[in-house]
């Protein structure tokens, strides 16, 4: 890393559409330093989940040497019950058979690096000059057992800011977000870590939306990135939408320009055993004295950096340059 380099990051992704925005606004950033690029099974299976992640960094125009590994193709315990029979889907109907929106991009010559993602991790954190921001944007697997084998890292590790979670309802099921849900006892493990983490959740991850006006200039522009984010906005608007979320990229976004977050310090627990609650993130809102009949006020929760608000123009306004190639 040089005496200019940006921010140390490694992320964690799923690469259906809107990992793929991230992925663009990460390695367009000069504001951060990409160190490496973790796969696991999400948005669909490992294996197109690394396929596309390895088209994504080629058209970002990503250092032929930045490793890409692959890791947990099913959660910790449950099985993959978001997938199809084969577990080679689990999104389709969001992000195209592909998982990129069928566009149709070249397979990439791009090596994948033969260690797991956790390996990788591993060794990337060691090697750090300074603490790096992990930036999970799947479910959690990796991460969770990257701190169960070596808690040791956790020193390494300035911040985790993941998308994932909820104050306020869920999209999977009516109480829990897709990143959660896909493997509660990761995302309790990443939560509980005794790490810094910022949760970028669905209270916000909606609200930075790139204008049909803009996606198309983009889609038509010769910038391989900004062409490619285009198209992938366009094909979330279908044709009926005059504007499109750039989802995770939104959590990398708050990395490269913090102050844009509204976040507050609050309890977040994880649950895993109700049948129609699991996988919600229960975020405790009240003041101190609210708690006192609580019967679960003597089990401590986590503190998590929350999400509330979040500068959506700015952070629009800050995907489309960085991707267009204009902030260089």
């Amino acid at each position: 890393m040089g005496l200019f380099a940006g921010r140390p990051v490694i992320l964690d992704v799923d690469t259906g559409v809107d990992d793929a925005l991230a992925l663009l606004l990460a390695v367009g950033s000069p504001a951060l330093d990409v160190l490496g690029v973790t796969c696991v099974a999400g948005n669909t299976g490992l294996e197109p989940v690394v396929a596309n992640t390895l088209r994504v960094l080629d058209v970002a125009g990503a250092p032929a040497d930045l490793p890409v590994a692959a890791g947990a193709r099913r959660p910790l315990i449950d099985p993959p019950h978001l997938a199809q029979p084969d577990a080679t889907q689990t999104a389709e109907h969001v992000h195209g058979s592909d998982g990129l929106a069928d566009i149709g991009l070249p397979a990439s010559p791009r090596p994948l690096d033969e260690r797991h993602a956790v390996e990788l991790l591993r060794d990337l954190l060691r090697e750090a000059e300074t603490p790096v921001t992990l930036i999970p944007l799947a479910p959690m697997t990796n991460i969770a057992l990257l701190l169960r084998s070596y808690p040791e890292l956790r020193g390494k590790i300035e911040r985790i800011v993941l998308m994932g979670g909820a104050v306020n309802g869920g999209n999977v099921t009516a109480s829990a977000e897709f990143n959660v849900f896909a493997d509660p006892e990761a995302a309790a493990i990443v939560f509980g870590a005794d790490v810094p983490v910022t949760m970028y959740g669905l209270d916000v991850f909606y609200s930075v939306r790139v204008s049909e006006a803009d996606a198309t200039a983009m889609a038509e522009s010769d910038v391989p990135s900004a062409r490619l984010a285009g198209q992938l906005l366009l094909y979330r608007m279908n044709g009926e939408l005059d504007s499109a979320e750039i989802g995770d990229a939104g959590a990398v976004a708050s990395v490269i320009a913090p102050e844009g977050l509204s976040t507050e310090a609050l309890e977040v627990r994880v649950e895993l055993e109700g049948r129609y609650t699991r996988g919600c993130t229960v975020v405790d809102r009240r003041s101190a004295s609210d708690k006192d009949w609580d019967p679960h006020r003597h089990q401590p929760a986590p503190v998590v950096d929350v999400a509330l608000d979040v500068d959506a123009k700015r952070y629009a306004s800050l995907f489309v340059s960085v991707v267009s190639g204009r902030d260089t």
